[in-house]
């Protein structure tokens, strides 16, 4: 079970960051063209978030099994001090955490707005600050912070 989650979790991961590069290409090109806000852009924004959300769900339940993380709570005085460690155990977790509640929010005030470019300023304002948080904690290859490849062997 804990694999298929991993494999899910793979893949949505990425499904997380393209549908919120194309929510926010939306929103900016109906922002600044003065679109009307159609029910396309409606799905777009409840699906970026439906997505976002289940993307959460299951990080949560790979991060409450994890073996780095439970090393890291264990052994929490000695594992802080070792930046891998600290990454997985806590700064990828708060920052996830934080970009899906930009998300959300985003979502929820884009949605009762009372005019189509409040709808789609408030989308691409909220989900552009949830990419660059999600940016920050996405463990890239190239990354200072921590890096894994872009496709892991299971």
């Amino acid at each position: 079970m804990y694999f298929f989650l991993l494999f899910i979790h793979s893949l949505f991961r990425w499904a997380v960051v393209l549908s919120l590069l194309y929510a926010v290409y939306r929103g900016i090109r109906g922002w600044s063209r003065k679109e009307v806000f159609t029910r396309q852009d409606d799905l777009v924004r409840h699906g970026t978030a439906t997505i976002a959300h289940i993307q959460l769900a299951i990080g949560y339940i790979l991060y409450f099994n994890s073996p780095v993380v439970a090393y890291f709570r264990s052994h929490y005085h000695e594992a802080i001090r070792q930046f891998d460690f600290l990454f997985f155990g806590l700064i990828h977790i708060v920052l996830m955490t934080i970009a899906i509640v930009f998300i959300t929010i985003g979502s929820s005030v884009a949605k009762r707005q009372n005019t189509d470019a409040g709808r789609f300023r408030t989308m691409t304002i909220w989900f552009s600050l949830a990419l660059i948080i999600i940016f920050i904690a996405i463990p890239w290859p190239f990354s200072p912070l921590a890096n894994r490849p872009y496709i892991r062997p299971f």
